[in-house]
């Protein structure tokens, strides 16, 4: 039973990890099952033919004293009733019924026991639980009422006689309702299943152990899982990051207006300037200021207004004209995403503005596209979002 168990933890280390999560309690008539199981039992009496019992022959006839020294084995079945309270932790009721022949004097006998048995899904316990999962290891301790049912008159067990159990049960799912069973046991009876004093006892003072393994089937009864419990703090982070996000939204919204704002101002000024110097008779040249600016939203590289590309298609204007070359500079801000992520980032801006100059008419080998990455040069954070563009 140790071996099976170190070999089953093993294997339970080397799944695949599951997501932990909390399940909801399901109502009282969910999650029962009923199991049915074949089984092969070793029987010994104390710590005599403890390792030679398995493999005596059965039955044993009618020699007790072969079967106190040496143990014998005998088929029996069982049939449980239980219920899963939650992933990790139910509860069993479990009867089984012996046939123990001649093994302790001339009487055919039947051995019957009730168990009441806690059990431990260590999967869902300590991997988390998994609807899909195939295979279940389940640990179980108990205890119950056994009693020795002759042929005849002379019975020397004693009406409910104490037991104590534990064993390894293993489930493998074959679909939502049905699993196979294969189960390891083992069941320590009280001092009287086998004698009290020297009246017709074999083995005073000395308890009957069973060894047993069982094959079977789960039957599932009702709803046999469970369900998800909404994680109330995800949710609200994710709530929150909405939030955030929409704030985010609206600042730089907030900041182009302001910009824009600053740039008509500009414009209105120089507009009166000139209109000024119009009328005293000077002549006016006017210079296209460089470098100019062309600014994106958080995390975009598509232009965010169409009205700074007016000053680049000035820019566009001279420098074909002059047949110059044209730098473009794409920045991001720092404070968002990883050095790695901005600087593709700033690159596919400058990328951008470059497409828009060769729709101007600039011959692509004039353009030379430079990425800074993330920067913080610039406040409010929002400016950093931009690719400039000068003349070289």
């Amino acid at each position: 039973m140790l071996a099976v168990a170190s070999l089953s933890l093993n294997a339970m280390a080397q799944e695949d990890p599951t997501e932990k999560y909390s399940v909801s309690t399901n109502s009282f008539w969910s999650n029962w099952f009923i199991q049915t199981n074949l089984n092969w039992s070793s029987y010994t009496v104390g710590t005599h033919g403890l390792f030679s019992a398995p493999f005596r022959k059965f039955p044993m006839g009618t020699d007790k004293d072969a079967a106190c020294q040496h143990g014998f084995t005998a088929p029996s079945i069982s049939i449980a009733v239980g219920k899963w309270f939650t992933p990790g932790l139910g509860l069993r009721t479990k009867a089984n019924f012996g046939w123990i022949g001649k093994a302790f004097d001339s009487k055919e006998a039947m051995l019957l026991s009730v168990n009441e048995q806690v059990l431990f899904n260590l999967h869902n316990l300590l991997g988390g639980y998994d609807e899909d999962r195939v295979w279940n290891f389940i640990p179980y301790v108990g205890a119950g009422l056994a009693h020795v049912v002759k042929s005849a008159e002379g019975s020397n067990s004693k009406p409910g006689t104490y037991t104590f159990s534990a064993g390894l049960l293993n489930t493998f799912k074959i679909s939502k309702k049905v699993a196979l069973n294969l189960e390891l046991g083992y069941t320590n009876y009280g001092k009287e299943i086998v004698g009290l004093g020297s009246e017709g006892g074999i083995m005073p003072k000395h308890r009957l152990n069973q060894l047993s393994v069982e094959v079977g089937a789960t039957f599932n009864l009702g709803k046999g899982t469970w369900n998800k419990t909404p994680d109330v703090d995800a949710i609200k982070a994710l709530s929150q990051g909405q939030i955030d996000a929409l704030n985010a939204q609206l600042t730089d919204a907030q900041s182009e207006n302001a910009r824009l704002k600053d740039m008509l101002a500009n414009q209105q000024k120089e507009a009166a300037q000139t209109t000024a110097m119009v009328a005293a008779g000077k002549t006016v040249t006017k210079v296209v200021a460089a470098p100019v600016s062309v600014f994106f939203n958080i995390n975009k590289s598509k232009i965010a207004s169409k009205k700074d590309l007016q000053n680049v298609n000035d820019l566009a204007k001279v420098a074909k004209e002059n047949n110059s070359k044209i730098v473009v500079t794409g920045y991001a801000d720092s404070r968002t995403g990883s050095a790695e992520y901005n600087q593709k980032l700033s690159e596919k801006r400058a990328q951008t503005v470059a497409d828009e100059l060769v729709k101007m008419g600039v011959d692509r080998n004039n353009i030379e596209i430079v990425a800074a990455g993330g920067v913080k040069t610039l406040s409010p954070i929002s400016y950093n979002r931009r690719a400039t563009v000068e003349i070289k």
